[in-house]
């Protein structure tokens, strides 16, 4: 079997483009003992990829140029030289933007799909899902009648966030480009308000969502919209820095209301959801039955093929994505 492979041509000078990809095709390779070789159904595209694009120092080791991009991947296994495994099961793993790939048995996660469809394992029963889990509820510590504001919240991660502060008892506020996405993240995942960081009203809309100011902030963003969000902070609040799209090209994300950090005592914590496995199990546990009892919603936006991985990546890191971005490679 002949096996298409998205490579990284070369590294992004500022915003990514498609000819920083190359579209290659190579042999198939066969398992070890040990090891499965699985077809990729659906690739996850997220934006810590954008960071790992660039070599600098970070949290990873930088995509090598020439290699295949990484990136979270449901598959199917197709051949099993391990006894856990059997032909025909599905399994989630960092199998990369490729159609076919050899993993390690122990490297992967059987999935169960009478739960939820497959590609719902890359997003809200999967990295994203849990991401929100982590920092919201072992960082943000939220409490009832508390305010608790997210960015990105159409997103993967934001859109779980906010619903998880409803759960918890909380006034969950989302900060989202564009009037359809507001609509979307408060008709249909029910947060209490939603701003348009793209108005020219941001910072009054800000104000009038936030009456009593903000308890929790979880933070995808980066640039004006935290920075608008700690002009709010009421002291003891909590941030969980989980990204800085905002600046990931390159952009100047540079805080000026950095006082209220001291002023008002504020616990800001970064984190890596890889770095805690150990509470993966509780975090899908919770998550698989708020998502069976329609207590947390998701969406998909879904493009067809690895050749057009690419562009559907350029795409979400621009914002074009609702939900969860995946593509259906087989």
């Amino acid at each position: 079997m002949r096996n298409k492979q998205v490579l990284l041509a070369s590294r992004p000078k500022g915003q990514v483009q498609e000819s920083d990809f190359r579209l290659v095709e190579s042999e198939t390779q066969a398992p070890r003992e040990g090891q499965v070789l699985a077809r990729v159904l659906y690739l996850s595209l997220d934006p810590y990829m954008r960071g790992r694009m660039d070599d600098a120092r970070s949290y990873a080791q930088p995509q090598p140029v020439g290699e295949v991009m990484v990136g979270g991947t449901v598959a199917e296994v197709v051949e099993s030289k391990d006894p856990g495994l059997r032909k025909g099961d599905l399994v989630t793993g960092m199998g990369g933007w490729q159609q076919f790939h050899v993993a390690d048995a122990k490297a992967l996660r059987k999935i169960d799909v009478s739960l939820a469809p497959p590609s719902a394992y890359l997003g809200v029963l999967g990295m994203p899902g849990v991401t929100a889990w982590y920092g919201l509820m072992q960082i943000g510590k939220p409490k009832a009648g508390e305010t608790v504001v997210v960015s990105a919240a159409a997103g993967a991660v934001g859109s779980v966030v906010g619903q998880l502060a409803k759960i918890a008892g909380c006034r969950a506020v989302g900060v989202a480009g564009g009037p359809a996405k507001c609509e979307h993240v408060v008709r249909d995942l029910g947060f209490d308000a939603c701003i348009d960081y793209k108005s020219s009203s941001f910072k009054d809309d800000f104000k009038k969502a936030t009456p009593d100011r903000i308890d929790v902030v979880f933070e995808n963003v980066g640039g004006e919209v935290f920075d608008s969000a700690l002009a709010r902070m009421n002291a003891f609040g909590r941030v969980a820095l989980c990204g800085l799209v905002a600046g990931y090209s390159g952009q100047d994300i540079a805080l000026h209301n950095v006082r209220s950090l001291l002023v008002n005592r504020l616990l800001v914590q970064g984190f890596i959801v890889s770095e805690h496995l150990e509470i993966w199990p509780q975090a899908l546990r919770e998550l698989a039955g708020h998502v069976a009892a329609k207590r947390i919603r998701y969406r998909e936006t879904v493009a067809e093929g690895l050749e057009n991985a690419p562009r559907a990546f350029i795409g979400m890191l621009r914002g074009e994505n609702l939900g969860k971005q995946v593509v259906k490679v087989a």
